[in-house]
């Protein structure tokens, strides 16, 4: 495999080590930045993010980030609160997001079997073509930590479930996203970063 440049959006969230190292392992250099210029230029850029949708967003504002995430033509890959950033909206402190996917990331119901945040393994379900999914099916398991989450919706790959099914995977044009950590999922995760490296520009 060829080593291609991957930018990793300075957003605030935590977790840049683990991913880093993941990427690492599969042969990706990469760099965490806020510099518009590296961005744009890099061959894939990830958009990360653990906290608040609210907070995250002001950080990308403060760079003019947000304005250039969606005028990026390469593959992007949003993780976990960078898939909600994608969103229009968040319910969360009532956050307006970059609006690159139509939809608002609603909060998960908490019920007694399904306390919130969500954090552990679940298994998804591929309801979806695309090549991020190559040697990636239903059932397989993946690590999630998160309060919120986008609904099912056209753009949709694959689902997840607490108290009620969620968007895990989903693909717009250039951009995917998943709501798991695929730094932290194993196997699975290694996979869905290496298809990621693997779309073409």
């Amino acid at each position: 495999m060829t080593r291609p440049a991957v930018a990793i959006i300075d957003s605030g969230g935590a977790n840049i080590a683990s991913l880093r190292y993941a990427l690492r392992r599969i042969g990706a250099d990469s760099v965490l930045t806020s510099d518009p210029a590296r961005i744009r230029d890099a061959d894939r850029v990830i958009l990360p993010g653990v906290g608040a949708a609210a907070a995250a967003m002001e950080r990308l504002r403060s760079t003019g980030i947000d304005a250039l995430i969606g005028e990026l033509t390469q593959p992007v890959l949003g993780i976990c609160l960078g898939m909600q950033l994608l969103a229009s909206a968040s319910e969360e402190d009532e956050a307006t997001c970059l609006g690159i996917i139509e939809g608002t990331s609603g909060k998960l119901a908490a019920t007694p079997e399904t306390p919130v945040p969500n954090m552990g393994w679940c298994p998804i379900r591929c309801c979806g073509s695309h090549p991020l999914l190559d040697g990636i099916g239903s059932g397989d398991y993946f690590y999630f930590v998160h309060s919120y989450a986008l609904p099912v919706a056209d753009y949709t790959l694959a689902t997840a479930d607490h108290g009620g099914p969620f968007t895990a995977i989903l693909a717009r044009a250039n951009f995917v996203a998943t709501q798991f950590h695929p730094e932290r999922s194993a196997v699975a995760g290694s996979r869905l970063l290496v298809n990621f490296l693997r779309l073409p520009a």
